[in-house]
C-alpha cells in the first residue's frame, strides 16, 4: 500500500486521541499555541539552521513523497530490459536507439544511450555508478534532515516545559490556577516527544527505505545495461535481474519470445549449457 506511512501516522494520533477520551480527558486541553510555537517552530528553525536551504526545500518534497508512498515497477523494468536484450541480439545495439525514449526512466535512458553511442563498458559502468552514488548521497542528506528534527523536538519540548514552569513559579500567589498552569507546561514535552516519535523519525525511516528500494532498482538497471552491451543471453539476463526481486514477485513479468534465427537459437542453448556447467 502506497500511503502506509500516512495511514500509520494518522492511526497513531487517532489512538492517542481515543486514549485521552477513554480516560475522561478533554482533547481541547492539549491545544497549546505557545507550546506549539516553541516546539514545532523551534524545531523547524533549528533544523533549517543545521543544513543548506536547497536541502531544506528538498525535504518538503521528500515528506510529501514519504506520505504518498512510491512503488517502483521493478518487474516491469526487468521485462523492458530483457526485450531490449533480445532486440539487440537480433538487430544489433544501434537498433535500440528507437527504444530509448520509450523507457521512461532517465537513468535507464542514459545507460542505453551510452551503449548505443558505443561507449566503452568501463566508461558506462563508471558514469552510471557515479549517478547511483550521487543519488544515494542526496537521499541520505534529506533523510538526515528529518532525523535531525526528530532529535531537536524532544529537547525543545523540555525547553518549553521549563519556560512554562518558570512562569508558574512566578505566580505562586494564585494557587487556584497552579494545576491548570502546570498541566499546560507539560504539553510542550508532549508535543516534542510526540512529534519526534510519531512524525519526524517515522518519515525519516520511510525515506531511508524508499532510497534503498531505488538504489536496488538502479543497480538492477545498471546490470541490465551492461549485460545488453555485452550481448548476454536474454534468458540468462532475466535470471540475473530476478535476483533483485522479492521471491514472491519473481516470474511476475513475462516476455513474449521474439523470433530468433536458427543459428542464434543454437547459440542460446550453448550459452545456457555453459552457464549451467
Amino acid at each position: 500500500m502506497k500511503a502506509i506511512t500516512a495511514i500509520g501516522i494518522g492511526g497513531a494520533f487517532v489512538l492517542l486521541l481515543l486514549a485521552v477520551i477513554m480516560e475522561g480527558g478533554n482533547p481541547m486541553s492539549f491545544i497549546n499555541i505557545p507550546a506549539g510555537l516553541i516546539v514545532i517552530g523551534g524545531t523547524m528553525a533549528a533544523t533549517v539552521a543545521s543544513t543548506r536551504m536547497s536541502n531544506a526545500k528538498l525535504s518538503i518534497k521528500a515528506v510529501v513523497l514519504a506520505l504518498k508512498g512510491q512503488e517502483l515497477d521493478v518487474a516491469g523494468a526487468a521485462d523492458k530490459m530483457v526485450k531490449l536484450a533480445e532486440k539487440a541480439r537480433r538487430d544489433g545495439l544501434l537498433a535500440l536507439e528507437d527504444d530509448v525514449d520509450a523507457l521512461g526512466d532517465d537513468f535507464a535512458k542514459k545507460g542505453v544511450q551510452l551503449v548505443v553511442d558505443g561507449a566503452d563498458s568501463d566508461l558506462v559502468r563508471a558514469i552510471l555508478h557515479s549517478e547511483v552514488d550521487g543519488m544515494a548521497e542526496r537521499h541520505a542528506q534529506v533523510a538526515k534532515i528529518l532525523s535531525t528534527a526528530g532529535g531537536f523536538a524532544p529537547t525543545l519540548g523540555v525547553l518549553g516545559t521549563v519556560m512554562s514552569l518558570v512562569h508558574v513559579l512566578e505566580n505562586l500567589d494564585s494557587p487556584g490556577s497552579l494545576g491548570h498552569s502546570i498541566a499546560g507546561a507539560f504539553v510542550a514535552t508532549l508535543y516534542g516527544v510526540g512529534s519526534a516519535n510519531l512524525l519526524f523519525l517515522p518519515i525519516a525511516n520511510k525515506l531511508k527505505e524508499l532510497s534503498a528500494d531505488e538504489l536496488s532498482y538502479r543497480e538492477m538497471t545498471l546490470e541490465a545495461v551492461l549485460s545488453i552491451q555485452a550481448g548476454d543471453n536474454p534468458r540468462m539476463l532475466r535470471e540475473k535481474l530476478e535476483t533483485f526481486l522479492p521471491p514472491d514477485r519473481r516470474g511476475a513479468a513475462t516476455v513474449a519470445t521474439l523470433p530468433t534465427p536458427a543459428g542464434e537459437a543454437v547459440e542460446d542453448r550453448e550459452d545456457e549449457k555453459a552457464a549451467a556447467a
